[in-house]
């Protein structure tokens, strides 16, 4: 072949090369599965004098797994902006490594400050809606309508709807396209009356999460030694009674999620 012709064919072979290897990375985006977490944007209870916001590790496991998957992982709250973290999940006993690991990721903690808005994303479809929890959830989750025609929209869609400890209080309101609460008649857990007393906040807290799940209707199910972990599948609608759920949680809904690659 003559020197010219050689160039050609090496031109020809690069430019091949480039468009299968955007195609490929195309594919892998489009492919790769969504999951929307929400956090809360409330850091303190009602009466001012403590703080309270998301409970770290209700966040790191299902993000760690998650990312690690190539998931597109989108962190909101129903305001946006910054993420404020309880400080008790921030202490020594409810601090696990890989929570801490992320706490000192100052890439993660900035992320942490820039969190998108419900609104921002309510058009969007995922293949799982990820309600973490912590006190503050008890608060700016239950009453926000944008929060729940996500919710609603996704379930019924046949998309993963998880939700964890307080994190499970943004499902009390949500209805169904027929009127229906969407937790009734569902096997459903969260947070526990007996644990609120267990964490010291029953005078701080604005209602019994329990109790309010009941009343929708739910079929509530709670571990038989508290403050461990639980987790309650139904078909999918997926829920953890506590902090201590967080690993089993994440395995729950990843491997649900796994099926539907």
């Amino acid at each position: 072949l003559s020197l010219r012709r050689q160039r050609q064919m090496c031109i020809r072979d690069r430019v091949v090369g480039m468009f299968l290897y955007h195609v490929t990375i195309k594919k892998y985006i489009m492919d790769a599965l969504k999951m929307l977490i929400v956090v809360t944007g409330t850091d303190m209870y009602a009466d001012g004098n403590l703080q309270t916001g998301l409970w770290l590790s209700e966040l790191t496991h299902i993000y760690h797994c998650a990312e690690e998957a190539g998931y597109e992982i989108t962190v909101a709250s129903p305001k946006g902006g910054n993420v404020p973290v309880d400080p008790e999940s921030l202490k020594p006993m409810m601090l696990d490594k890989l929570s801490k690991d992320y706490w000192d990721d100052l890439e993660f903690r900035r992320e942490l400050q820039h969190a998108k808005s419900l609104a921002e994303v309510s058009g969007q479809l995922f293949d799982c809606v990820y309600l973490a929890g912590g006190h503050g959830a008890m608060y700016d989750f239950p009453d926000d309508t944008v929060l729940q025609a996500i919710i609603e929209k996704h379930y019924e869609s046949d998309k993963a709807v998880a939700a964890i400890c307080h994190g499970v209080s943004g499902l009390l309101n949500v209805k169904l396209s027929g009127g229906e609460y969407l937790i009734k008649d569902k096997k459903i857990t969260g947070f526990s009356w007996f644990e609120e007393s267990l964490a010291g906040r029953k005078k701080e807290v604005p209602f019994d999460l329990e109790a309010a799940l009941k009343k929708r209707g739910a079929d509530y199910e709670k571990a038989l030694i508290p403050m461990t972990s639980k987790v309650v599948v139904d078909c999918n609608l997926i829920t953890g009674q506590n902090p201590f759920s967080s690993k089993e949680m994440t395995e729950v809904v990843m491997r649900q999620l796994s099926r539907e690659k």
